[in-house]
């Protein structure tokens, strides 16, 4: 089906009635069209996709409707009236809410503390009514099947136990439509399993859901109607019957979509450039040893809790090593701190991008040299030319979509966002770059630029060890795999064995250590 957005607030035929109507909406940022005449019918108890790439203007289009963005034009109908949502609280009271993908969670304060923020119960005397938002807090999440002790802190929550909480909160204000955007970023395929059928019930019981996602699986398997954006305009708005996956991503990225990794490389003879023996951190790792080489794609995969981001910050001197000892290139090396670790030429992308990576309210330039700063200083001051020069081959190397390098990040879509903090490490001039979940939270064709610079860096020589929960990620890239268990090695496959079935044996202990 084509676009058929109706403007008045009513679908055609027999299909529901029009709960939302995006009626010509267009956003701009300093001259810039971010998003461009937008139109499209959301219906009443339906769950409805919205995908594009990184840079389409999914993150925009749903601020507009949650009241956190105004439209430079255009319009919003709710139930067949003009609505006016000039801030959140509004949107609210209209029964619009959104869950982010950054949750908005206190984490000194309880979960039913967080749940009734800003909606507090209060007694006649104006006292609030703990009592009541307790009963209330624990009645919702038994509604969700979610089992969480409301008394209990949120800095001791799951991340999807956090989730639970931030669509309890939604819920709680008796949300008609509820925005889920990338909701399953951090979720393990359990989690994301009782999320779904949760959705689910939520549609049973008449709630309209928008789902912002960038894997086509989940939109494929969940919805019931996909909007396609591409830079800033409606491409379509599809029933999810009538598309597969290929179509989609064939309408996000205008051109027919093909083989999204490159060839494998294969370093066999290459030097060895880097050696772990023995690494061991109190409670999470043991005993873990593995080899790198030159100009190498090594993987490491495994199950949630595995052990494999925590031995990356190991690596880097981010956890203290009780045991083991590390060889860069034949000679140990003593990594203490994140320092010792980029003076030796490794770099580390977190695969906390939000926490750890990027700095939210700095420019392009100021995030890319962070760590690389000597560099352009010129005596006690910064080079201001040399880092704006640099920033710029950057955003050409890696087609960052921004709209000037002055920007904050904060207004770069998650995959720019993602490009930039990978140039601040390519800027250090590493000779191993370990990458953390480097395509999570960003759209096929960004995942595409990703790996085909991944390929790029590796060709010129500088080894590359990708730690991915995606399966298909780590098949797809890598020449060797080791795979973790429990917070040690559980074993290592290469060539024809690096397959799905061989890794989950491994990462369940079906099979054992056998290298």
């Amino acid at each position: 089906m084509n676009v058929t957005a109706q403007t008045e607030g009513l679908t055609t035929g027999n299909a529901p009635r029009a709960i939302l109507s995006i009626d010509h909406i267009t956003k701009q940022f300093s001259g810039v069209k971010v998003l461009d005449d937008i139109s499209a019918d959301i219906r009443e108890g339906e769950i409805m996709g919205l995908i594009g790439e990184n840079g389409a203007g999914k993150s925009t289009l749903i601020k507009i409707i949650s009241g956190i963005y105004q439209p430079s034009a255009g319009r919003l109908l709710l139930d067949g009236q003009p609505v006016s949502v000039p801030d959140y609280v509004t949107a609210k009271s209209l029964g619009i809410a959104i869950v982010p993908q950054e949750f908005n969670l206190i984490n000194t304060l309880t979960v039913y503390e967080n749940i009734f923020l800003g909606n507090e119960i209060r007694k006649k005397s104006g006292l609030l009514d703990k009592q009541a938002m307790r009963r209330a807090a624990e009645k919702q999440l038994e509604k969700l099947k979610m089992p969480v002790a409301v008394n209990q802190l949120v800095s001791r929550l799951s991340v999807a136990e956090k989730q639970m909480v931030e669509i309890s909160k939604a819920l709680m204000l008796n949300a008609r439509i509820l925005i889920m955007d990338e909701p399953t970023t951090t979720l393990t395929g359990r989690e994301i399993t009782t999320l779904f059928e949760l959705m689910r019930d939520l549609k049973k019981q008449n709630v309209t859901m928008i789902f912002v996602s960038h894997k086509l699986t989940e939109i494929k398997t969940l919805c019931d109607r996909v909007i396609v954006l591409r830079d800033g305009k409606l491409i379509s708005v599809d029933e999810i019957a009538d598309v597969d996956e290929k179509d989609i991503a064939r309408k996000m990225i205008g051109r027919n979509f093909q083989q999204i990794y490159p060839e494998k490389l294969l370093r066999s003879q290459e030097a060895e450039v880097f050696a772990a023996q023995g690494i061991s951190v109190p409670g999470l790792l043991k005993d873990v040893s593995f080899s790198l080489r030159k100009g190498e794609i090594l993987g490491f995969a495994g199950l949630v809790g595995s052990g494999r981001t925590e031995l990356a910050e190991a690596v880097m001197g981010l956890r203290a090593i009780s045991s083991g000892r590390i060889f860069i290139n034949g000679r140990e090396a003593r990594i203490k701190t994140p320092a010792d670790a980029v003076r030796h030429g490794l770099g580390y992308l977190s695969e906390d991008r939000q926490g750890k990576g990027i700095v939210q309210h700095f420019t392009l330039p100021q995030n890319i040299t962070l760590i690389s700063l000597k560099r352009y200083l010129q005596g006690a001051f910064i080079n201001k030319g040399k880092e704006v020069a640099k920033t710029k081959e950057y955003v050409e190397m890696f087609k960052i979509a921004a709209a000037s390098i002055s920007m904050q990040l904060r207004y770069l879509s998650g995959g720019n966002q993602q490009k930039v903090y990978l140039s601040r490490w390519v800027d250090t001039n590493p000779s191993i770059l370990i990458l953390d979940e480097p395509t999570r939270g960003i759209d096929v064709k960004a995942k595409q630029e990703v790996y085909e610079f991944i390929h790029r860096l590796a060709s010129s020589g500088i080894s590359c060890i990708v730690i991915s929960s995606e399966m298909e990620e780590i098949i797809g890239l890598c020449s060797r795999v080791y795979v973790m268990k429990e917070g040690s090695v559980a074993g290592c496959v290469e060539g024809d064995h690096i397959n799905e079935e061989e890794i989950m044996f491994y990462a369940t202990g079906i099979k054992g250590r056998q290298f």
